[in-house]
């Protein structure tokens, strides 16, 4: 999930100008629509402000088309906006919807979405299981445990035994957030170095011996929040560089961050002697992969999880199967790729065209 709207300035003001103009008049017709016969299904995002969220606006329309759903479509004003979610699952409810997506902006909208369910209505989780999972009937996710050991396999198979001097960028330093959690441990577990808990962030051995690729050493010279956002990453990486100029893998929580740490590094001078790993997948990230600013991408698919969503409501409604989770884990996995600009030997990945192929958003 791309975490922190980064400031491509395209996606950005196409997404606002759709927040202003386009939500409400959305919300209205769908609204209006959802009084006379059909199936009414409400889409409830974080923002509309950041491309990963608009991608599953417009795969979820699509699918509403295809499958004849009544769409209505909210958000929050701002990520962490809990109060305009609530209202648009109390409007639901009002409706007689059949079901509810949602990208939770937190667990005050935890009661609005029980009340859902006693009134009959199938919510989806998407991107992120609500706390506690089970608010939810299902959700439909990215494995980000995989997907942060996806790039993980690659650092270590591309350091070749070289030694590993580590820069974490995580996404917080003291809130304790699921997807953070998964992408790091995943990472460090691709690289073969045990994450030290299950629970917390930097609990690793700041050093030892990684096994991943053909192993060799490590040393975990920072861990840093950046909050997912570029301004956040390059400041993380400033500071990560200060403490120890001999870095030469950067994991970063999502693109945003990834894009702040090559800026830190091409300030620097240090761009040729450092990779760095990121997780989303869109256009302009698989773009960063071509054009080598990053080694490696983790690529998701927000619109799949908003269009396969629309499609699970859609076939419940008409008498189908409940959706089940994906087997072994407790989620329904939509799931992840990785995007490297030239093969890695032991380590499956895509090329640039197979990524550009599956992105999600528009390259600015």
């Amino acid at each position: 999930m791309k975490l922190k709207q980064s400031p491509r300035t395209l996606l950005a003001l196409t997404a606002l100008a759709a927040t202003a103009f386009g939500v409400s008049a959305c919300g209205s017709a769908a609204g209006s629509s959802s009084s006379s016969a059909g199936i009414g299904v409400t889409l409830v995002l974080k923002t509309l402000s950041n491309p990963y969220f608009v991608t599953m606006e417009q795969d979820a329309k699509a699918a509403a088309t295809k499958d004849g759903v009544n769409l209505t479509v909210a958000a929050g004003t701002s990520d962490g906006d809990t109060q305009s979610q609530i209202t648009a699952i109390d409007d639901a409810i009002s409706r007689g919807d059949k079901g509810i997506l949602i990208t939770t902006n937190g667990n005050a909208v935890n009661a609005a979405l029980n009340q859902a369910r006693q009134a009959g209505l199938y919510v989806i989780a998407l991107d992120t299981a609500p706390t506690p999972a089970s608010v939810a009937d299902i959700t439909y996710a990215t494995d980000n445990t995989a997907a942060g050991k996806l790039d993980g396999q690659a650092a270590a198979a591309t350091l070749g035994g070289k030694k590993a001097v580590i820069a974490m960028l995580d996404l917080y330093s003291t809130q304790v957030v699921s997807v953070d959690i998964d992408r790091d441990h995943g990472f460090l577990q691709g690289m073969g170095i045990n994450p030290g808990s299950s629970t917390q962030n930097g609990q690793e051995a700041k050093s030892g011996s990684y096994t991943g690729g053909t192993g060799g050493s490590y040393q975990i010279a920072c861990q840093q929040p950046t909050q997912g956002a570029v301004d956040g990453g390059r400041t993380a990486m400033e500071d990560c560089l200060s403490a120890n100029p001999s870095i030469n893998v950067v994991y970063a929580i999502n693109e945003p961050a990834a894009e702040g740490a090559y800026a830190a590094l091409q300030a620097a001078g240090k761009t040729s002697s450092v990779k760095i790993y990121a997780i989303d997948g869109s256009c302009q990230g698989v773009g960063f992969v071509s054009s080598g600013e990053f080694a490696a991408d983790a690529v998701q698919y927000p619109g799949k999880m908003a269009s396969l969503g629309v499609d699970s409501i859609a076939k419940l409604a008409k008498g189908g199967s409940k959706p089940s989770a994906s087997s072994g884990l407790d989620f329904y996995d939509t799931g992840t790729a990785l995007v490297t600009a030239s093969p890695i030997s032991g380590v499956t990945t895509e090329t640039v065209s197979q990524g550009n192929a599956s992105c999600w958003g528009t390259a600015s």
